[in-house]
């Protein structure tokens, strides 16, 4: 029997009534529904936690004794360097360092500033001081005595200081929010690389699993063989596209709750183009593990024979935390490594157009040559059984 061919409409309907079965079995299994409920709370979760990270505002109680340590400190709060950081730096008067220095120790203050041995002033901390704070105090006490002394000397500040500051400009200064922008970029790549694992190792226990219990011959009596490879991939590309999506939907909707409305538009273009390089990327090596789970004769196997596509897959992503812009690029416009490349750096960098053009159009050819490769490969090894196959022995047999 030549389990290839069929009428038009069969053939047409075939895969669809497939890729139907694969949808709502894995729908009815709740280890999948929690599975993706878990993630997608997880995501929203961890916006909101990064969000709440990165605009937390701290106050920090400082003792003073006498009222210029108590102007030092009210100086310490307008600097930069406590502005910048969000800290809030309060004046608590006491009316002696033995009580300013008991504050610390009972832990009612962060810190003290009482007057110095030489005329200065002393910054006092229990086990340690906060840096920002210190780092602020000492700018104020710097600036403060400073000015007494020009004063006493008769010295014009501004004069004496002209020409001193240095400004800094930089050739290729890096986006606004570019921690946060990491931090996107990571969580794509990782998103990939998650669903691309999770859903293609199903994908090919499941091909194993009926063709290890004969199922498949069932199947294959009814259905063209290349329809039940149509099928599984159209399946599984809607559930694999619809959680990231759903993870992707979840991740902007806390963002927006947030208030970080401004940063999506950093980033959101990014989002977009990750969800269509994940459907043609995910497509392309649906096709292999389906591949791969034909070649298995026992789900034993599958480790062996999906060990190319694991490769395919963790060179990338060793590659962009590998720290050399230049292997990143490269690896960017590279067919299905661009998937996983290519948003993490349109998030993080301007990206020259013709470059994502590139990745978009290799991606493509590439899915379209690896999905033509594994029919062959998958009509070929399907209804083999024995031992499990190889890649280029599988190509050498004859369709069944």
């Amino acid at each position: 029997m030549n389990t290839t061919t069929g009428t038009t409409s069969t053939g047409s309907s075939a895969w669809r009534l497939v890729a139907e079965r694969e949808l709502t079995t894995r729908l009815r299994e709740k280890s999948f529904v929690i599975g993706v409920a878990l993630t997608v709370v997880l995501v929203a979760g961890a916006v909101v936690v990064a969000s709440l990270l990165s605009n937390r505002a701290s106050t920090e109680n400082v003792a003073v004794v006498g009222a210029n340590a108590t102007q030092v400190v009210t100086s310490a709060d307008a600097t930069p360097v406590a502005e910048n950081a969000n800290t809030t730096i309060v004046a608590k008067d006491y009316a002696t360092v033995d009580a300013a220095e008991q504050a610390v120790r009972e832990e009612t203050v962060d810190a003290a500033v009482v007057p110095g041995d030489d005329g200065g002033f002393r910054i006092i901390g229990l086990t340690g001081i906060d840096s920002v704070t210190e780092q602020a105090i000492q700018a104020a006490v710097s600036q403060s005595v400073l000015q007494a002394n020009a004063a006493d000397l008769d010295v014009d500040l501004d004069e004496l200081s002209a020409g001193t500051t240095a400004t800094t400009s930089l050739l290729e200064p890096e986006p606004e929010n570019s921690g946060a922008r990491t931090g996107v970029a990571t969580v794509m790549v990782i998103l990939f690389l998650m669903t691309a694992m999770i859903f293609g190792l199903q994908i090919a226990q499941s091909v194993t699993q009926e063709k290890e219990s004969r199922v498949v011959e069932i199947l294959a009596a009814a259905v063209p063989i290349r329809a039940l490879l149509w099928g599984k991939i159209a399946g599984n590309t809607v559930l694999a596209l619809g959680q990231v999506v759903l993870v992707v939907l979840a991740g902007v909707g806390a963002a927006l709750v947030m208030g970080e409305s401004a940063f999506l538009g950093d980033v959101g273009w990014a989002l977009v183009w990750f969800l269509v390089l994940f459907l043609l990327g995910f497509v392309a090596m649906a096709t292999l593990w389906a591949v791969a789970g034909s070649l298995a004769s026992r789900v034993q196997d599958i480790n062996s024979t999906t060990l190319p596509i694991q490769a395919v897959l963790f060179l990338p992503y060793f590659a962009v935390f590998s720290g050399n812009d230049n292997v990143t690029q490269v690896f960017s416009m590279l067919p299905i490594s661009a998937t996983m490349v290519m948003p993490m750096r349109l998030a993080t960098e301007s990206v020259p157009a013709w470059q994502l053009g590139v990745a978009i159009g290799g991606t493509i050819l590439a899915a379209v040559l690896l999905v033509r490769l594994g029919v062959k490969i998958y009509e070929r090894s399907l209804l083999r059984t024995g031992n499990k196959l190889g890649y280029r022995e599988a190509l050498s047999l004859t369709s069944s």
